[in-house]
């Protein structure tokens, strides 16, 4: 079987119980062993090594968890970097420190956009070591977002249909994927997402695995699917194109073969789980 989705692991332990202990959460704060996430240009920092890099805490705002017993905390960031920045560096990552990254850059994103209660319009206050915040004027909490999306591959008579969107490198095909949407079950968010951008009709939808994405707060759903026929009706607002490709055909694009008549997505993409899952 293929390895887990970059991104994936247990990272950090949480350690629930001490975000809701101001007391705790301030002892640890205070320890010798206690360290910060080192960030540059709104993103954490990555060593040569392929590691994240700490310091001595400093602005110990968000509790990011405990690396064995020593703790861990990020400082909250105005603004996170730009995306197509973190997808040039987010490949140097161990695949150990990957989950720790997901949740560090999610989290200090997250705070960034949301620093005043949807509620009522006042500004909020961080809690429980940064995992919600508190509005002090009508009392309402605030959570970290996660925002739910299928992606997925369907197959027919063999074939696997693979489609690419405008800013894609040349010749790079995907899985297709879209947002779930509100009142809506995981197959059938699959079944529409088939046909809005490929017009193909689908069954017996699979769930392979899911993937942490922090660009800025997604959750990547991985699925399989059937379609019941061919012909495809390509949404030009959304793809360059979309088309079938042989089992060999993919073969080829993994192996890295230069004749391949498509370019694989990377390994930190769950795409790239799904086809190897595919193969396997």
């Amino acid at each position: 079987m293929p390895p887990d989705p970059f991104f994936s692991g247990n990272g950090l332990d949480r350690a629930d119980l001490v975000r809701s202990d101001p007391a705790a959460l301030a002892m640890l704060a205070g320890r010798d062993d206690a360290l910060e996430l080192v960030w540059a240009d709104g993103l954490p920092v990555i060593g040569d090594d392929g590691r994240l890099q700490w310091q001595a805490a400093v602005r110990p705002e968000l509790f990011l968890g405990l690396d064995g017993d020593s703790p861990r905390f990020c400082a909250q960031q105005r603004q996170v970097g730009d995306v197509r920045a973190a997808f040039a560096t987010v490949g140097l990552l161990e695949p150990a420190e990957a989950p720790i990254y997901a949740a560090a850059l999610s989290l200090a994103g997250w705070h960034s956009r949301h620093g005043f209660c949807a509620n009522c319009g006042q500004a909020s206050e961080a809690v429980r070591g940064g995992w919600s915040r508190h509005c002090p004027a009508c009392s309402a909490e605030h959570f970290p977002r996660v925002d739910p999306v299928v992606i997925m591959l369907a197959e027919h008579d063999g074939d696997l249909l693979l489609g690419r969107q405008p800013h894609y490198p040349p010749n790079r095909y995907s899985a297709l994927a879209g947002f779930v949407e509100v009142g809506e079950t995981l197959e059938a968010a699959v079944a529409r997402e088939l046909f809005e951008e490929a017009g193909i009709r689908i069954a017996e939808v699979t769930y392979v695995a899911s993937q942490p994405w922090p660009f800025p707060s997604s959750l990547m759903i991985g699925c399989t699917a059937r379609s019941l026929g061919r012909d495809l009706t390509v949404d030009k607002t959304e793809l360059d194109d979309a088309r079938w490709f042989t089992r060999v055909e993919v073969v080829a694009a993994l192996s890295g073969d230069p004749d391949a008549p498509f370019l694989p997505p990377p390994k930190t993409a769950i795409a790239r789980t799904l086809l190897e899952h595919w193969l396997a």
